[in-house]
């Protein structure tokens, strides 16, 4: 255990570090599969609505292609620099090598705050940042995707961007709006995915996900969609945040209820039907299953030590960190990693690529079906090497993610 929080890039080098050493792989496989294909750097000025000129820090980070075309989202948020996209980045990388699609890894980002700019400066933001990158991505060498600050609004304007230059590509971006060539189920897609490895989890460590307590930290697209899907499915969702509050209610809330109220206001505050409590005491209660769902490192070295839940599932990217994931571990905890927890996204998006390709699109209900089908495909992978090697499930999930990487990497002659 670390003597202190590592960095969420040192994060990931650890992890990657243990699954090499798991799988015997020499340190040249270690080498190619550890550092990036390619990092870009952009600088994306735009005249803001005052008539005053700012330029804002991009990258884009393409980690490993070997699989496929890289895949990843782009990520507005003023910590999106180069080492927490390259971390970012990686993740990728396995997310689709552990659900077996045919992508690479990599992420992309711009260090602004959205939410200080106007819709209009965020249009010419998206747009300068597309132009900077366009020479790197494609429908089949790099396909972006919504990520914290970003939406489908934002893929309309990258697709449209792109289009400019290059013609009508809409495979060139995945989760658009369904009118310009998105999938059902796409938005839906990583909640629902997390509450399908969330009832298969429970099933192996004794949890009966009828009537299982629930907390959910974030509301924003991935919490709001797993409180749905849980409450479909028969489980209690007892607690709930966003960034300003975290409401309670031991006997479940009404979901429902609550999207009508943040649908209004935006906010989690002044919501009816439960208690008012705090954002870190939502994390600390006494539940079967709790979801971080909102941003990385909410689960610390700190707080580790005082989670009773039983199952945690990580919706968020990262939110256990390092030294955190080896109390829990030590306490009997399961914990099951954000490559497989919340890879429902990527997994719709590779849909939603296949369907641009296709120029056909899928009934929802084929895009629920094949989404459970890879997702528990996945888990179960994961799962067989947890009991064969007597390994957590964070430590199996990077060891098939990442053999299955340098697999094809000697199959493609690669090194």
């Amino acid at each position: 255990m670390p003597e202190t929080e590592l960095t969420m890039l040192e994060t990931s080098h650890a992890y990657f570090n243990e699954s090499c050493d798991l799988l015997e792989l020499d340190d040249g496989m270690r080498q190619v599969l550890l550092n990036p294909w390619r990092e870009l750097s952009v600088a994306v000025p735009i005249r803001m609505d005052d008539g005053g000129i700012r330029v804002f820090n991009g990258f884009r980070i393409q980690h490993n292609g070997v699989r496929g075309p890289y895949k990843g989202g782009v990520r507005f948020a003023p910590a999106a620099d180069a080492d927490h996209t390259n971390a970012l980045a990686m993740l990728m990388t396995w997310k689709t090598a552990l659900a077996d699609i045919p992508f690479g890894g990599a992420k992309g980002g711009v260090q602004v705050e959205p939410s200080e700019l106007s819709e209009d400066e965020l249009h010419r933001l998206t747009r300068r940042y597309t132009s900077a990158i366009s020479h790197i991505i494609g429908p089949n060498r790099d396909i972006p995707a919504p990520d914290m600050g970003t939406n489908a609004q934002v893929m309309a304007w990258m697709m449209d961007a792109y289009g400019q230059s290059h013609g009508y590509a809409p495979g060139v971006v995945t989760g658009k709006p369904i009118e310009l060539g998105g999938s059902y189920g796409r938005e839906a897609a990583t909640g629902r995915g997390v509450c399908d490895v969330a009832a298969l989890a429970a099933s192996d460590v004794g949890i009966e996900m009828r009537g299982a307590r629930i907390a959910i930290q974030g509301f924003g697209n991935v919490g709001s969609f797993a409180a749905q899907r849980m409450e479909e499915i028969g489980a209690k969702v007892v607690a709930i945040s966003d960034v300003k509050s975290a409401l309670y209610d031991n006997n479940g809330l009404d979901i429902d209820q609550i999207l009508g109220h943040v649908a209004k206001t935006r906010t989690l505050e002044d919501c009816p039907g439960g208690e008012s409590i705090a954002n870190d005491q939502l994390l600390e209660l006494d539940v079967d299953i709790l979801i971080p769902a909102a941003i990385e490192g909410v689960i610390t070295m700190t707080n580790a030590v005082d989670i009773k839940a039983k199952l945690i599932v990580e919706a968020a990217n990262s939110p256990v960190t390092y030294g955190a994931n080896a109390i829990l571990e030590e306490r009997g905890i399961t914990v099951i990693p954000d490559i497989l927890a919340n890879a429902g996204g990527v997994i719709v998006s590779y849909f939603e690529w296949a369907q641009n390709i296709q120029r056909f699109r899928w009934p929802l209900e084929r895009v629920n079906e094949e989404l459970y089908s890879i997702i528990s495909s996945a888990y179960l992978r994961a799962a067989d090497m947890v009991k064969e090697r007597q390994i957590t499930q964070r430590s199996a999930a990077y060891a098939v993610a990442v053999g299955t990487v340098a697999r094809a990497t000697e199959l493609r002659g690669f090194i």
